[in-house]
């Protein structure tokens, strides 16, 4: 399975379980990345809540991923009034949700491994209780 497809396997699979909770109203937006414009992988809604959320799969190790990319997610989350969140999940672990002030950065990227994420970040069901 190509990386976009794995991509889209799990951006429906945590649609769902924001769906399943009853609480939540999940939306997918397609696309999103490959626009000029700021964009989500996800925004839900629910509970008086609203997050924008961009997700990524990790195999092992560390993912960098492009600080124009989050501050995009930045920027639409702040206008639409959502919380900006990474969804972080590497294999055989569950989800994981970071703030954005919470990631490691460097120069161009932001960096996200298993020890950070364990360590700052929020499960599923912490984040949706």
């Amino acid at each position: 399975m190509s990386s976009k497809g794995k991509g889209t396997r799990l951006e429906r699979e945590l649609f769902h379980m924001f769906y399943q909770t009853g609480r939540y109203m999940p939306v997918r937006v397609a696309g999103s990345g490959s626009t000029t414009l700021p964009s989500t992988d996800l925004l839900i809604g629910g509970q008086g809540k609203y997050f924008a959320i961009e997700c990524k799969a990790i195999k092992k190790g560390r993912k960098y991923i492009e600080k124009g990319r989050i501050n995009e997610l930045m920027q639409f989350s702040k206008i639409f009034g959502a919380l900006p969140l990474l969804a972080i999940r590497f294999n055989n672990q569950p989800w994981y949700f970071l703030k954005i002030e919470d990631l490691e950065q460097s120069d161009l990227n932001y960096i996200v491994y298993l020890e950070l994420v364990k360590k700052k970040g929020l499960t599923f069901e912490e984040l949706t209780k």
